[in-house]
């Protein structure tokens, strides 16, 4: 797959746009040209504002050309302007609703937890960044992309996988289930194992990486490599412009984003493994028989570890 375009077409991050504009436009921000930059810290400041503006004064105000705003909006999924104004306005009208945030909730990078904010309204904002990570990934998904994906580890003669930090936990879940089910997976967080691992794959053999930047240098170095070797790549990441979508075939596209205090959160790896746990069942799927008898094998090898009734 090493001759493939890297996060194009029907295996790229051009879906249908879907999910919060807050969130991709955060996603997109730090992989942006400087113009474009501007004019999205003008959109995640004032949301209201760009929404009633026209593309001239917009430009205008952000010292940047109307071209700059077209290759911004798409840059974000949309196909230009116009559509970023109606999306703008019906999630500001959404928001203005919403009983956890009364008022919208737009900063760059992160919405905010106050330091004195009472513990009802921590959990109250920690569901609502949570579920709407989940509505707003199952919104941008390319499923056909997550079919191709499925397709390729069905049928892999190995499967790597590989995640740092926050990352290595969804990664290793994954390895778990895949490993269950009678995939061979091997999960790698050390760059030197992980580029060890990639420098013996092939044509045949699936890499999948994720990081929520798309930028963990470790994750992007041992990813290039491996399709370098002819493997398919795969990514997950939150960043489908930043380097690690250049080095993969496959992109898969989480939505979600910080709150404060929060860094990489939870949001973010729940939005992962809602990616992982659909790849799972298309890859179950598609080898039923086998996913039933290893299953089955399975099970009954722990059995004796488990204490009858619970008790």
């Amino acid at each position: 797959m090493s001759s493939s375009s890297p996060a194009s077409g029907a295996l790229g991050p051009n879906a249908p746009f879907g999910g919060s504009v807050h969130a991709r436009v955060s996603a997109v921000l730090p992989t942006l040209s400087e113009a474009e930059q501007r004019l999205a810290r003008e959109v995640l400041a004032h949301p209201a504002q760009v929404a009633a503006t026209t593309i001239v004064d917009l430009a205008a105000s952000c010292d940047i050309s109307r071209t700059t705003v077209t290759r911004f909006c798409r840059s974000v999924g949309l196909s230009g302007y116009g559509e970023l104004r109606l999306a703008l306005a019906a999630e500001v009208g959404r928001m203005s609703h919403d009983p956890v945030h009364p008022t919208p909730a737009w900063s760059e990078g992160t919405s905010g937890v106050a330091p004195d904010e009472p513990m009802p309204r921590v959990l109250a904002q920690l569901l609502a960044a949570d579920v709407r990570a989940l509505e707003d990934t199952a919104a941008r998904i390319d499923l056909v992309a997550l079919e191709t994906a499925a397709e390729r580890i069905a049928t892999a003669r190995s499967i790597d996988i590989y995640g740092v930090s926050g990352s290595a936990s969804t990664a290793g879940e994954f390895s778990r289930r895949l490993n269950r089910i009678g995939r061979r997976t091997s999960a790698w967080n050390e760059i030197h194992d992980a580029l060890a691992s990639a420098a013996l794959l092939t044509t045949g053999d699936v890499v999948l990486a994720i990081s929520h930047t798309g930028g963990t240098k470790e994750v992007v170095e041992a990813t290039a490599l491996a399709r370098d070797q002819g493997a398919t790549t795969i990514a997950v990441t939150n960043s489908p412009r930043a380097r690690l979508a250049k080095v993969s075939d496959i992109v898969l596209e989480t939505v979600s984003r910080e709150i404060s205090f929060r860094s990489g959160s939870m949001a973010g790896r729940h939005a992962q493994m809602l990616i992982l746990d659909c790849l799972y069942i298309a890859v179950a799927q598609r080898t039923y028989a086998d996913t039933q008898s290893a299953l089955e094998r399975t099970a009954a090898a722990v059995a004796d570890h488990h204490w009858k009734g619970g008790a």
